[in-house]
């Protein structure tokens, strides 16, 4: 049996994880995410979109598909073939979006996925994706795995860990992180995998408790890094030739009643943070050099988990949401939640930037 095709395991019952803080399952079903007790009733007592302060003259959310995914998360642009990329992180799917044709294919990876990024020439064929059982390489057109790109020996003995968020940094590594089952405090690491031929692990931050969005900056110098958990945005002096993230600090703190958990986030080209609110209804637009919130874009939705600039301008920001441990009173203000929305920035000068593939 291939380590991707095994079936998930419970989660351990004893050893370091259960003396974890308890946890409330913001899950429903067969929903296996869950976060601390604060962060799930923020999520299902969040008010209605219209109540996020929305940015003056903020162009209007569109939603795109009504896909009510159980937990829409992951969205990246991939330029290159002009379509969207994102997952459902607990229905074991990777969806592939072309807004010319207005598809929406679902590939099934059948095991928890957290990333998805395209791989470069000559293996543009096919797609990347960081799961509960390790790194993969998929194909692009069934969903089969083609290689399997490994998991790191701290990883293959905690079970009860999922790989999460990530995206490629300028020289094309892959950078994405793993957390509990049960987002059991300091469980997870942010890693690195190199594009060597060994396709070599690094882990860059250990105890991470829910590892989310990740990007760079225009001149490669800075790299942000969210744990959402620690409410704020962290940043790292970073060496694209070598891959050192180093001089961990907190850049920024997400302030502000109502305002959510930081999830996923995206940069545009003036260096400027686009992140989602889990819970807070909306999508911020931060300077992190100043900490600086410069737009708060309102989401019907309250689990707000990621954000990409698409389109052929890179002028369309479309966001991924969640509808899992909704409860009816809270499906019934947000009766969208789980679909894919977007903003469409033409002509107001925001741009995003590239996404940089896999090179390994």
């Amino acid at each position: 049996m291939f380590p991707w095709e095994a079936a998930p395991p419970a989660p351990p019952r004893s050893g370091r994880r259960a003396t974890a803080p308890r946890a409330a399952a913001v899950g429903a079903g067969d929903c296996l995410i869950h976060l601390p007790r604060a962060v799930a009733a923020a999520a299902a007592a969040a008010p209605s979109a219209a109540a996020a302060a929305p940015s003056a003259a903020a162009p209007c959310c569109e939603l795109v598909l009504d896909a009510k995914r159980a937990l829409g998360e992951g969205a990246l642009w991939d330029a290159a073939r002009q379509r969207l990329l994102w997952v459902d992180i607990v229905r074991c799917k990777v969806f592939v979006y072309d807004p010319a044709g207005g598809t929406n294919r679902a590939l099934d990876v059948r095991q928890m996925v957290g990333t998805v990024v395209p791989r470069a020439p000559p293996r543009q064929h096919e797609l990347v994706v960081a799961a509960h059982r390790g790194v993969m390489a998929i194909d692009a057109a069934t969903g089969a795995v083609t290689e399997f790109l490994g998991n790191p020996p701290a990883e293959q003995a905690a079970p009860g860990n999922r790989w999460n968020d990530g995206k490629c940094d300028p020289a094309g590594r892959l950078w994405a992180g793993t957390m509990g089952l049960f987002c059991e405090a300091g469980a997870g690491a942010l890693y690195s995998l190199d594009t060597d031929v060994a396709h070599t692990f690094t882990a860059v931050v250990e105890g991470a408790t829910c590892p989310n969005g990740i990007v760079w900056t225009a001149d490669g110098a800075t790299m942000y890094w969210i744990d959402t958990m620690a409410g704020g945005v962290f940043a790292f002096d970073f060496d694209a030739r070598s891959g050192a993230a180093t001089n961990r600090r907190l850049a920024f703190a997400i302030e502000g009643e109502g305002a959510g958990y930081p999830d996923g986030c995206t940069i545009d080209a003036d260096d400027n943070l686009w992140i989602a609110m889990w819970g807070g209804g909306a999508v911020r637009r931060y300077d992190p050099r100043a900490g600086a919130l410069l737009g708060v874009y309102a989401v019907p939705a309250s689990q707000v988990t990621s954000c990409a600039f698409g389109g052929a301008e890179l002028d369309q920001l479309y966001v991924t949401t969640a509808r899992c441990g909704l409860d009816d009173a809270a499906l019934e203000r947000h009766p969208a939640a789980g679909g894919l929305f977007k903003f469409d920035f033409a002509g107001t000068g925001v741009r995003g930037v590239p996404a940089v593939p896999f090179k390994g």
